[in-house]
This record gives structure tokens, sequence and C-alpha cells, in this order.
């Protein structure tokens, strides 16, 4: 990957928080919003894939690399808030998240009339009471909270169901222990404007408020207009399946999608697992 295949850009949300993008490519607009524990670049091989057919713009979330902090008061209404800046500002009518992004778009397009299409990559929520997200939560904030990093991370992949095989193979003790070396080697070989898993592990508070609070909110989501297209991976956790079932009976206009032999990681950068131009293939079928 090339950083003069991008320019970045700014745009200020309601509450004031400056919100980055990167932007490449030429065509219609799409609006790639990533998950938890990545920022902008883990989604940068999707978006060179698709930056011959359109122009691929690919915010950094609150608290990540070009944009501002979260603040006290968070709710999942300033992510929506900072989406309706991204789309105002860019023209875009297309939208593709994956996981927590995939709620925020849920959340947005309640009420964004400006996204007319959108791709949800495996929503990680709740379905009438499908998963109980809230030990594992439990757990990662009393980690962090106790300065255990590493720990809080195993937490919060373990209480999602994601991560390697390894997490449910090896005592606890030691993968924490392996993740620990994972991120101080990390940071010690990381550039000057790479943002570590460290930095992103603070994060997934406000994702883990996100999908709780949506959780909560599923019927407000019959209120979406927009034509939807809901994708997963054979590979991926039981409940991701059973969301986007529940989804496909609630939205108005949904389709659904599995990828064979693929997971949670499908869409991202393939140094992370994932099959980015299998996934872009079908955004250009639905985005036209």
């Amino acid at each position: 990957m090339q950083e003069s295949n991008y320019t970045t850009h700014t745009v200020t949300s309601q509450d004031g928080t400056v919100i980055g993008y990167r932007k490449l490519g030429q065509g219609p607009g799409v609006v790639v919003l990533h998950g938890a524990f990545e920022s902008a670049e883990s989604h940068m091989e999707l978006a060179e894939t698709l930056m011959g057919t359109y122009t691929v713009y690919l915010p950094d979330r609150r608290g990540r690399a070009m944009s501002g902090p979260y603040n006290a008061k968070y709710s999942p209404q300033q992510d929506v808030e900072d989406m309706e800046a991204i789309l105002s500002a860019t023209g875009a009518h297309y939208a593709f998240g994956v996981s927590s992004g995939a709620v925020v778009w849920l959340a947005a397009a309640r009420t964004l009339t400006a996204i007319h299409k959108m791709v949800l990559y495996e929503p990680a929520l709740s379905i009438n009471g499908s998963f109980d997200f809230c030990p594992g939560l439990k757990k990662y904030n009393d980690q962090m909270e106790q300065g255990n990093v590493a720990a809080a991370m195993v937490a919060a992949m373990k209480g999602a169901q994601l991560g390697p095989r390894i997490l449910y193979i090896m005592p606890e003790w030691l993968v924490v222990w392996l993740t620990d070396r994972m991120l101080r080697g990390e940071k010690r070989h990381a550039t000057q404007d790479q943002i570590t898993m460290e930095e992103l592990a603070p994060l997934f508070h406000y994702d883990g408020q996100l999908i709780t609070e949506m959780g909560e909110q599923i019927d407000s989501l019959k209120a979406i207009q927009a034509e939807t297209l809901l994708l997963s991976g054979s590979a991926s956790p039981t409940y991701l399946k059973t969301a986007i079932d529940g989804l496909k009976s609630i939205l108005p206009h949904a389709d659904c999608l599995e990828f064979q032999g693929l997971d949670h990681s499908a869409s991202g950068n393939t140094n992370r697992g994932g099959k980015p131009a299998v996934v872009a293939a079908e955004l250009r079928r639905f985005f036209i």
C-alpha cells in the first residue's frame, strides 16, 4: 500500500470534534467504516480494490489517528453525527461497515436519508437477547481500570467469541502473557503514524456501549429505508449469523449473502486474515 494512493481530509462534527478521513479513487462515493480494534488503515486494501470504480472515504472513528477523542457524554448519536458530517462533506450515498462500524450505520440510517444503499458485514448486535455481551464487557472494563491492557483485550475477544483458536485452547494466563508480548513488540516497531493495538484497546469501551444501547433499540431499525445487503462468513460465531437473520426480518429492504469459509475478518487487510477482493466484488454488484 502506498501513501500516495490517498489524500487526507477532515470534517467537524456537531459537538466540535474533528473527524479525519482518507480519500482515494474516482466515481460514486462509498464511506467504509471500520470496527473495534481497527482504524481507517484496516480497510485500505478493500478501498484500493474499489478505487477504480468508486471514490472511497475511510474515516478514523473517534480516538484514532486523524480524529478527536470520545467525550464523557458519549452516546451512539455522536457516531451518527460524525457520519452525517462525512456524508455531507463528501456527497457520498453508499455506506459499508463491519462489526461495530456496521452498527453505527444502522443507527445512522434510521434518520440520515443521504444513505441510499449500505452493505453491513456482521453487525455485532444481540437480537432479542440472542447474545449477552455484558459479562465480557464487564471483565474488559475491570481489567482496563486496573491497567491490564493485555488481559482486557483477551477478555474483549473472548467475550465477543472472536480471535484465534489459541484463545480457547491455552490457559488464559498464557494467552495474556503472549498478548502482552505482542503489544510490546508492536509498540517497539511501530512507525510514527501507526496506531497500535495498545492505543486501540481503551476504545473498545465505546464499542461495547454502542452495541449494548443499539441492542435495546432493535425495533427502531424498522424505520430504515436504505437498500441493505447483509454479509456474513460461514466460519463466524453463531450469534453473528443470528443477528443477520434477525436484521433480515426487521429491515424493510434487506437481502443476505454468506461467504463460505470466511470469518469476521473477511473485509480487512490480508495481513489480518482478510479477503478484501472477495468482499469488494459483492460491493461492486450491489452499489450500481
